[in-house]
């Protein structure tokens, strides 16, 4: 089970960011941009934190921190779409449009920042398949497949994880500092993910 699926439980919660984003005035594609930017700010701050820019390993703290609040936004703004009665296919795409980039800017922040470029491809490579994988089911009649051994949910929570563990501990384990452990688990575990929900869909397909 993946921590995607854990999001109807945490309603209660959400409920005072919602009504404290539509006391703002903003639109649920206005949190989604939020939460986007704050994704930029995650990469921007990982590359900075590592040994290959300024090796300043305190900014894996500030990374983090941005990371967990852009997953917390990434389910507040469908939250308030539905309480502001403006869900729409439009809002939906724009939602995961975004994700994926924010996907992107994050393993791109923390490729750059150890330098190592081949290891962060690959991880990006199977997180975007992952998320694929997620919505093509839906394009070709099933429902939205968000179970699989890592989904978006649980990257993010790895991420923050390991962005702080790597403040502390910046140093390396067999070769790879946790950064670079973690980018390794995303290549092979997005990549076992997109097999497994590939192999859910092609069954129920035939």
């Amino acid at each position: 089970m993946t921590l995607d699926q854990l999001r109807p439980r945490v309603k209660s919660l959400l409920d005072p960011w919602v009504r404290a984003a539509d006391a703002l005035g903003l639109s649920p594609n206005g949190v989604s941009t939020i939460a986007f930017l704050l994704a930029v700010a995650a990469g921007g701050a990982f590359a900075y934190a590592g040994p290959a820019f300024a090796d300043a390993p305190l900014f894996y703290a500030v990374g983090a921190t941005c990371v967990a609040l852009n997953g917390w936004l990434d389910v507040v703004d469908g939250e308030l779409a539905r309480a502001q009665d403006v869900a729409s296919e439009a809002g939906d795409m724009l939602d995961h449009v975004l994700d994926r980039y924010a996907d992107l800017v994050i393993i791109a922040g923390f490729a750059a920042g150890i330098g190592r470029y081949d290891i962060g491809l690959a991880a990006v490579t199977g997180v975007l398949m992952t998320s694929y994988l997620g919505t093509q089911a839906q394009a070709v009649g099933l429902d939205r497949v968000y179970a699989g051994y890592l989904g978006r949910a649980d990257r993010l929570a790895l991420s923050g994880v390991v962005g702080y563990v790597a403040a502390v501990f910046p140093g390396a384990i067999y070769g790879l500092t946790v950064v670079g452990w973690l980018l390794v688990v995303f290549a092979v575990v997005g990549h076992l993910t997109a097999l497994q929900r590939f192999s859910g869909a092609w069954k129920a397909l035939s």
